[in-house]
């Protein structure tokens, strides 16, 4: 089979022939339908050396995938060959605290993990090929009636992620309450979907980009922001001086993080879900009264299966931009320069 790999860090992945997987006792193989492109891979690829992470590579990229149910190791109940399944991507050991709830993310024993931290696409050999080895059938999550794996594959993250980082502040969200989406890319269109899906919130979309704001539009947001000096006096002015609620930053720069800090309200949530590598000073007067400040990573395996249900239900459905395999790189360096718009999925 063809696979897309990263052979070393800070390099260019490359599509080369790999043998087909064949599973063992309780793990499966998946038959990919799509793999979607993660701004994450590029720091893969173009930042992450020896050391960064408790992995290394050649691995194939890919860690939000969905296809179909290809073949199953011995001892696995409750899949079908040929049916359609979405693939969570973090893998955990399976047995601490954390993972016994599906929580596999933040998983309290990576000494027993298939790869500490990490996962399929992540260290372990991802869905950016036809066939993906899944490690345990735990991580095989049926699709629901009505979504079909080129749609299902971006939600396992670029839903997944936005939806966890909501989900943790549904309490904020009543009527009359704001949230702010910082960063209007591939999980910031998908956020804002899900604050009009599950919240009563008005949303408030910023970023720097005219056509991210026109998208953020498209999907809902009531309020878009150009991100720049008056962005915090703007949104302060929406929201009748008090700020938001609920602020997500997917972007995680310096300026982003003082935006999000300026414009939360007082016993409010600042979600960091971006990994651009900023750094917000908290002291006492720093920042407003009783604002929470986490970073999140993924979500839950339960999480997952509601996302999925919202997208067969049609309320959550990320704009996508389809690949070929062979096009792969392409999708990459659209993202690299701006012009992708959404999310890119690579279909084998």
């Amino acid at each position: 089979m063809r696979a897309l790999r990263l052979q070393e860090w800070k390099s260019e992945p490359q599509l080369v022939e790999m043998p087909e997987p064949t599973p063992g006792p309780g793990q499966v193989v998946v038959r990919i339908g799509a793999a979607g492109a993660c701004h994450s891979d590029l720091h893969l690829m173009d930042e992450f050396e020896p050391g960064s992470v408790p992995w290394n590579p050649p691995f194939t990229l890919g860690h939000e995938n969905a296809g179909w149910v290809h073949a199953l190791g011995a001892g696995v109940t409750g899949l079908e060959v040929g049916q359609p399944v979405a693939v969570y991507g973090p893998w955990g050991c399976g047995t601490c605290a954390r993972c016994r709830v599906g929580v596999d993310p933040y998983c309290e024993n990576p000494a027993g993990a298939p790869v500490p931290g990490g996962g399929g696409g992540l260290g372990l050999d991802g869905g950016m090929a036809e066939y993906e080895l899944v490690p345990h059938s735990r991580h095989v999550v049926p699709l629901p009636a009505g979504l079909e794996p080129v749609d299902a594959a971006p939600l396992t993250d670029a839903g997944l992620t936005p939806y966890h980082a909501i989900r943790r502040s549904w309490h904020r969200l009543a009527p009359g309450s704001t949230a702010v989406a910082i960063g209007i890319g591939g999980l910031g269109h998908v956020a804002v979907q899900i604050l009009k899906a599950t919240s009563a919130a008005r949303v408030i979309a910023v970023d720097t980009r005219a056509d991210a704001l026109a998208l953020a539009q498209e999907c809902g947001a009531d309020l878009t922001v150009m991100s720049g000096e008056t962005a915090a006096e703007e949104i302060r002015q929406a929201t009748g001086g008090r700020g938001a609620d609920l602020v997500l930053d997917f972007v995680g720069v310096d300026a982003t993080l003082r935006l999000g800090a300026a414009v939360a309200r007082t016993v409010s949530d600042l979600a960091i879900v971006g990994i651009g590598g900023g750094t917000l000073p908290v002291s006492y007067f720093s920042v407003p009264y009783e604002m929470s400040v986490a970073t999140t990573y993924w979500g839950s395996r339960p999480e997952l299966i509601e996302v999925l249900d919202l997208g067969a239900r049609g309320l959550v459905r990320p704009k996508t931009t389809r690949f070929t395999l062979d096009d792969a790189l392409t999708a990459y360096r659209k993202m690299r320069d701006g012009s992708l718009e959404g999310r890119a999925v690579i279909v084998p």
